[in-house]
């Protein structure tokens, strides 16, 4: 990949209304990130906006300069160095930001999350879990908050251990982790997502979530309240279908409701390093070795053909409440092509919402 496609690219996510499931449309449409942002305009236009708000290069070039700087690096999804597992995800993020050992995620990998608020004992069962799996070769992922995803990391430290972040990949959070979130970038590996710069804010921690779920064969939550950020992973996590596990605790104690709910609603109850890898199962390394998947442009679509008549049936359909693209696609009549195309066009124009589950919403 040229310097030239990889500044497009990373232009064209930093572009707003560019979220990661628009910038695969529009790269699988037009074959690289150069192209799409050619035909960005004409896209905006056509969805309602007369002019694109397109980031301008030199945003992309600082970036690239900055993270080089505290020496890191940019991988876009269709590069040998993403993980092949969250490459496989609904909405997996178009590039990502690393510093350490990237072949960490090309290994059996499972994620240990739960509350930051956790017990003395959540903290020592999630230490001496993440040792036994880094001891048995896999990768434990987390999210380097405080409490079990903490403990977590420092258990695997011997092993191998990747932690996900919510902020910019030069930003330090929670600030006492600043020497152990240092530690995993040179020893280990860090990920990010939000460009450099960017602070914790609680609206990036559902997408921080998502690829914590996606990079792991399978998720364990130990202690979390019921509407905690850790269910959200576990949530993903089913949604991918990974495995979803569970370390139960007294009904007495509000952390451990959330763990239990999970066990009630089907989750594997987990005791030891043994229920997890039982639960994991066999890991087909053909996951873990997928081939990279380049991106080719792909014939236009009906949707540039389609009739006023069509686009307004299409548009109609949207609401503020989010509906599932699939019953979009039923009720106007319209291929699904030209439908996911149109919403392409409303999305680049900031005229709808994407939520998770493949449904849309108009603003």
């Amino acid at each position: 990949m040229t310097d030239a496609e990889r500044l497009a690219r990373l232009q064209l996510i930093r572009t707003p209304h560019v979220g990661p499931v628009s910038w695969h449309q529009l790269m699988q449409r037009f074959g690289t990130g150069e192209a799409a942002l050619a035909a960005l305009p004409d896209l905006v236009l056509r969805g309602g906006v007369g002019k694109a708000r397109v980031a301008h290069v030199d945003i992309a070039m600082r970036e690239v300069d900055r993270v080089a700087a505290i020496g890191a690096r940019h991988v876009f999804s269709d590069e040998a160095d993403y993980s092949p597992l969250l490459r496989a995800v609904e909405g997996a993020p178009p590039v990502v930001i690393v510093r350490g050992d990237t072949a960490m995620l090309h290994r059996p990998c499972v994620a240990i999350v739960g509350a930051r608020n956790a017990s003395a004992a959540a903290c020592r069962f999630a230490r001496q879990l993440a040792a036994d799996l880094a001891a048995a070769g896999v990768t434990v992922v987390s999210g380097l908050a405080r409490g079990v995803d903490t403990a977590a990391h420092v258990g695997a430290l011997g092993g191998s251990t990747a932690a996900v972040i919510a902020s910019g990949i030069d930003a330090a959070f929670p600030p006492e982790n600043a020497e152990l979130q240092d530690r995993i970038g040179r020893d280990q590996l860090l990920i990010a997502e939000q460009p450099p710069g960017t602070e914790p804010l609680a609206r990036n921690f559902p997408s921080r979530n998502r690829i914590i779920a996606g990079a792991a064969h399978g998720t364990v939550v130990i202690e979390a309240a019921p509407r905690s950020g850790s269910l959200i992973t576990a949530r993903r996590a089913g949604d991918y279908g990974r495995e979803v596990m569970a370390v139960p605790g007294s009904p007495l104690d509000p952390r451990a409701q959330g763990c239990n709910l999970l066990i009630r609603d089907g989750a594997t109850l987990i005791q030891s390093v043994e229920d997890v890898l039982e639960a994991v199962g066999p890991i087909d390394t053909r996951m873990l070795r997928q081939p990279v998947q380049s991106f080719t442009p792909v014939p236009a679509s009906a949707a540039n053909d389609i009739g006023a008549d069509g686009r307004g049936a299409v548009i109609d359909l949207l609401g503020p409440t989010p509906v599932a693209i699939d019953e979009i696609v039923r009720q106007s009549g319209q291929p699904p092509a030209s439908v996911q195309f149109i919403l392409l066009e409303l999305e680049l124009a900031g005229r709808i919402e994407r939520h998770a589950g493949a449904k849309v919403s108009r603003l």
